[in-house]
């Protein structure tokens, strides 16, 4: 009883600062000051200055800004046009057609980009008018790009998994190998969703594209060439041993930086807006990170995390029970706070029952990617719903009935990954591991 008034406390508090509307990072230290105030004789500033400072000086955490500035230079790059007119040619002979430029196209940006968002908005600013003027269903559309742009959160670079990987004190280039089977095995779900339903979808009747020959797809393919190079550089680095993911991460930067001259897209005022974005959103996170860090001590205080545990344990919940007790919670705290957020706020609780449960940390990692990429398509706080009503100017109502259907096809996911674990485990257990992991 007493574990539970205290729970109610803490949420009470929780919500009244969110609903007043301080920043998520701000909600998080006040609750926090307040457990420390009600359950310890510490001197709760001294102790917060120390955390935070903690919090914000990791090593690991700077690969974060690195890869948000990456996105943000490429995303004022021609690479979401260069992307469309090298997949188009191989694309249009599958069933469902240019559709899967939306899918292919996002799961190769990911792979340069780590923000959903990004992923969202540089693909869908070339792909939505190219399969409009093709006349494709407009909710295939939508819900294809929509299911999509998550795969920046799990395809490496990942800034969900960098935040989980600092939180829970894991390897992040582990967790970033673990991301890449399970989003190429996601990209084939959802490609798989299109090819079905262009086969029974009434209103699947887009203009026909011109037959290419063999020489022409390869001549459109060397507009692929830049991006994959840069691919190549950020992941196979890792991949090989030959960097850590911050250092893979100055890479990146450095070949965004050297695409973005070679287009011609890099000018001084394209430079300083990009820094300021990947500044602002870097700032953001690092706040929500301090925040979690200082409440995750204060709760230390309260014996909350491990008595929850234990508690749970006294259920002798099966993994399979305790699994799906999570998925249930995340898909309900995702309504109402982005991946990020919901990540930071609840692993000091959620932590302690994994370990306490035998799972693995790095599959677990995964785990909470597929479950919050749900949270971005799921309404009434769905980042990208927000982003391709502000694009198509649709209601969000449209927007997020064409998105369902790649809802369920990541709920599928979460039973694949558990049904097939090596999914993502296999790759971080079998890689060279780079100076400092």
């Amino acid at each position: 009883m007493e574990d539970l008034s205290i729970i109610v406390l803490f949420l009470f508090v929780l919500f009244v600062l969110l609903g007043s509307g301080v920043w998520v990072g701000l909600a998080l230290m006040g609750v926090a000051w307040v457990g420390m105030e009600l359950f310890t004789t510490r001197p709760v500033g001294d102790v917060m200055m120390t955390v935070i400072w903690t919090a914000s000086s990791s090593w690991t955490l700077t690969a974060l800004p690195l890869f948000i500035w990456m996105g943000e230079i490429l995303y004022r790059t021609r690479l979401s046009e260069d992307m469309f007119r090298g997949l188009a040619p191989w694309m249009a002979p599958l069933p469902g057609g240019l559709v899967h430029t939306n899918i292919v196209g996002c799961t190769v940006f990911a792979a340069v980009s780590g923000s959903s968002a990004a992923t969202l908005t540089t693909v869908g600013k070339m792909s939505i008018p190219e399969l409009r003027r093709r006349n494709y269903p407009e909710k295939m559309i939508i819900g294809t790009l929509a299911g999509a742009a998550t795969l920046g959160l799990m395809i490496p670079p990942s800034l969900t998994l960098i935040v989980y990987g600092v939180t829970i004190n894991e390897s992040i280039s582990k967790l970033f190998f673990a991301g890449i089977v399970p989003g190429i095995v996601l990209a084939a779900m959802f490609m798989t969703y299109v090819a079905i339903m262009s086969r029974r979808a009434r209103d699947w009747a887009p203009t026909p594209e011109p037959k290419l020959s063999f020489a022409q797809k390869i001549a459109n393919s060397r507009f692929l060439i830049p991006v994959m190079l840069l691919i190549m550089l950020v992941i196979g680095s890792m991949y090989l041993g030959f960097a850590t993911a911050t250092e893979a991460a100055a890479f990146g930067v450095l070949g965004s930086l050297a695409l973005a001259a070679s287009q011609g897209s890099l000018s001084w005022s394209t430079f300083t807006a990009s820094l300021m974005g990947a500044t602002r959103t870097s700032a953001m996170i690092a706040l929500i990170l301090a925040g979690a860090a200082f409440l995750s001590l204060s709760m230390g205080f309260t014996g909350l995390p491990r008595g929850l545990a234990d508690l749970i344990s006294s259920w002798n919940l099966s993994k399979f029970q305790l699994l799906m007790a999570l998925l249930v919670f995340y898909i309900i705290l995702g309504m109402f706070l982005d991946g990020i957020s919901s990540v930071v706020l609840t692993m000091a609780v959620v932590e302690p029952m994994i370990r306490e449960a035998g799972i693995d940390l790095i599959w677990f990692g995964i785990f909470i990617v597929v479950v919050v990429e749900m949270a971005q398509i799921t309404p009434p706080i769905g980042f990208n719903l927000f982003v391709l009503q502000g694009m198509t100017e649709h209601e969000m109502g449209f927007i997020a009935r064409a998105a369902f259907p790649m809802f369920l096809i990541m709920v599928l996911m979460v039973f694949v990954l558990i049904a097939f674990p090596e999914l993502a485990t296999w790759l971080p257990d079998n890689i060279r591991r780079g100076p400092g992991g």
